[in-house]
């Protein structure tokens, strides 16, 4: 997902006072105690060689565009593992 830089101006000039919070819960004692750190998956850097028009069009999705091609291919991964599990 990305942002308007334009949105971004607006969302930083908020107050902090001016942000409603009321539809999310306080993280209190018991929260901390059973949270647990979850570290980023690893990426490793690969050369790949894609048609241009597949490349065209992610890239046309805009900033991030390598994600995106990750999570396509990681939807398509899973599927197939599921695929072959049943």
């Amino acid at each position: 997902m990305s942002i308007s830089k334009q949105r971004l101006r607006k969302l930083s000039s908020l107050k902090d006072s001016d942000i409603d919070y009321s539809d999310t819960s306080e993280l209190d004692a018991t929260f901390w105690k059973k949270a647990k750190l979850i570290e980023p998956e690893t990426k490793k850097a690969v050369s790949i060689r894609l048609d241009t028009d597949i490349l065209e069009w992610f890239k046309g999705q805009g900033k991030g565009y390598q994600s995106l091609i990750n999570s396509v291919l990681k939807t398509f991964v899973q599927a197939k593992r599921n695929k072959d599990i049943r």
